[in-house]
């Protein structure tokens, strides 16, 4: 096997992210903790920084934070998966890590003539997989339906196997649910979920189904749901329904957004030895730009995320605490009262900053942060508070090479306003609120823009703040 070399001179490597060693990476697959490690497997493409035929590449993590990369676990190639061995899903069968993905099909590409089934692979020692002979354990969606059949998210219910597939019909996305004794022999049980006529997109990709708290979650990245306002805004999004599953119906209230920054889809999530509903997510979009493929890579994955629910049935994503083991260098940034443009102390492309703005004292009309600024005040990435519009946004217009445009979201200012950004790089996450509200950005800054200030506008902002540099994992 050939791959691409990494650059190691790389402007945008991430330095404490997951990513592919070369090439190209999108949707997380198989997140599951098997045998006391975290396994995390990933559509990859390990030729070149395109996407092309996808493989799964493979990675494992004691903690969450260090992770080590392992053999390439499926590539295409098979009767059942000549193009492609897209997302899917892994579970723990008594002892053997078993993986469920889709094959990709093409028949013509000239007429953009495919099609999709559902396969499995099995490992014993968690690192090799065997396809099985059975595969294609579903060959096709049910009569009727288009041709859109992929991406099987499988659990295990009271001792029955249950898997969910995103599929299409009209030209209207929904959700199919099957179940197995033995993940080779699965009966349809109809559709789980479905567009229900309004603005919920023509295909319901990466779905997930689970409980949390007590209530059922359908996660899942609607593609062709059309911008409305500040929302919508990316390609596709990825959102939520949350809802009532009983004797496999779920009744389920309205779609929301689970980030709102450019570069978050194909989120999924597994449960850990903690009992804790973590989500990895991709951490870019169909066609952005990736400055990055000039170096031979392109894309990573989102830090890992804790799901809570709220009392008022909304979804909280924040970092998982593991991530505390990247800090180092505390900047203690104190109490501040900041009129104006104020620079911090603190520098670096890779940080943490920790801050309590106490809107009781903060008469500002906008306020906000700057990071991975130039001096000369060519780049800079800017997240902006309104107090009069309720707002955030996440600014990227001198963002550096290739992006720009804004992403804007409703948020609650009232009492202490909570804000938790990590900075990698070429990266951007921002959670405010204990997870209220989340923006994740790919950005791409000169080495040199490492700058961060803070600024008030039509009055002062009152905030108390540490910082920290943060540990590089993987070169």
């Amino acid at each position: 096997m050939v791959i691409s070399k990494k650059n190691p001179q790389a402007t945008y490597r991430l330095g404490y992210h997951l990513m592919a060693p070369s090439g190209w990476i999108n949707d997380p697959n198989g997140l599951i903790y098997f045998n006391e490690e975290y396994h995390v497997f990933y559509q990859h493409h390990p030729y070149d920084e395109t996407w092309e035929p996808m493989h799964w590449g493979h990675a494992v993590s004691d903690d969450l934070v260090h992770w080590r990369h392992l053999s390439v676990a499926l590539a295409p190639g098979d009767l059942f998966d000549q193009n492609g061995c897209f997302s899917g899903s892994a579970v723990d069968d008594h002892g053997v890590l078993t993986l469920i993905y889709t094959g990709h099909n093409v028949v013509n590409a000239e007429t953009d003539d495919l099609y999709q089934n559902q396969n499995i692979a099995r490992s014993t020692d968690g690192i090799h997989f065997e396809k099985a002979n059975v595969n294609p354990v579903i060959k096709s969606q049910p009569h009727g339906m288009q041709r859109n059949f992929r991406d099987p998210k499988v659990w295990n219910e009271e001792g029955i196997w249950k898997m969910v597939v995103g599929s299409t019909e009209e030209n209207r996305g929904q959700v199919l649910l099957y179940q197995s004794t033995n993940l080779e022999n699965w009966d349809y049980q109809g559709i789980l979920a479905k567009h229900n006529g309004g603005n919920e997109g023509y295909m319901w990709e990466c779905p997930d189904f689970f409980l949390l708290g007590d209530k059922h979650v359908l996660l899942l990245s609607p593609q062709g749901i059309e911008p409305e306002g500040d929302r919508y805004q990316n390609q596709h999004q990825t959102g939520y329904f949350v809802g009532d599953y009983r004797n496999g119906v779920f009744e389920r209230g309205a779609f929301t957004e689970l980030d709102f920054g450019h570069d978050f889809y194909a989120v999924q999530t597994f449960l850990d030895g903690k009992g804790r509903r973590i989500a990895i997510g991709w951490m870019d979009m169909w066609e952005s730009p990736m400055p990055s493929q000039k170096e031979g890579w392109a894309d990573a994955l989102t830090l890992p995320r804790e799901l809570r629910l709220a009392d008022d049935g909304k979804i909280r994503m924040i970092p998982v605490d593991e991530l505390k083991a990247l800090r180092m260098n505390k900047e203690k940034l104190g109490q501040k009262i900041v009129t104006g443009v104020e620079k911090v102390d603190l520098t670096g492309q890779k940080v943490e900053l920790e801050l309590a703005f106490d809107m009781d004292q903060t008469d500002a009309s906008v306020f906000g942060v700057k990071v991975a600024c130039a001096e000369d005040g060519s780049e800079e990435t800017v997240l902006t508070f309104d107090q009069l519009e309720q707002t955030v946004t996440l600014d990227r217009d001198l963002s550096g090479e290739g992006v720009s445009g804004a992403r804007i979201a409703s948020i609650r200012l009232a009492d202490t306003l909570n804000v938790c950004l990590f900075l990698d790089r070429s990266s951007i996450e921002v959670f405010i609120n204990e997870g209220e509200t989340v923006l994740t950005s790919r950005i791409y800054p000169k080495e040199s823009s490492q700058s961060i200030f803070f600024f008030a506008e039509g009055g002062t902002a009152n905030l108390l703040g540490d910082g920290y540099q943060l540990k590089t994992i993987l070169e």
